[in-house]
């Protein structure tokens, strides 16, 4: 069974999050007005909408891969919690050397909901062994 996503427009001007085909695992998500962020700069894109799910699933927020891989505009954070009822921000930060605007209703990020698997926590002293150990960050060879 399918989670229900509630949405709520906190300004008349936003676009409902929506998947662009069939069988897509996010939502689109869209800007709520013209923004420009300049080379290295991050921003606070506004969505407009609010949102609400189940208290057993998580809201991720993930790049678009074209505005990614053709823009340089990388999301931050994106965690979203079933308990917030703010509205929904993108961060994005501007890896590339371009000025880049997103008109109202551009595509700006993507919107991922997951069921949780919340793990219990428990302090050791000692971790198993295993054959990569401590081998991290290219220790796999290229």
């Amino acid at each position: 069974m399918r989670p229900v996503l509630k949405i709520k427009k906190l300004d008349p001007r936003a676009k409902l999050p929506a998947y662009a085909h069939e069988g897509d695992a996010a939502l689109d998500l869209f800007c709520l007005e013209q923004v420009t962020i300049k080379p290295g700069e991050r921003a606070k894109i506004r969505t407009g909408v609010a949102l609400e799910f189940p208290s057993n699933y998580v809201a991720l927020v993930w790049d678009k891969s074209g505005v990614a891989n053709n823009s340089g505009l990388k999301t931050l954070g994106g965690v979203i919690d079933s308990s917030y009822r703010g509205e929904l921000l993108v961060g994005l930060h501007n890896l590339s050397q371009d000025t880049y605007t997103f008109e109202s209703g551009h595509k700006v990020a993507q919107l991922l909901i997951q069921p949780i698997v919340s793990a219990q926590v428990e302090e050791v002293s000692e971790l198993s062994d295993t054959t990569r150990g401590e081998g991290g960050f290219g220790s796999t060879g290229k």
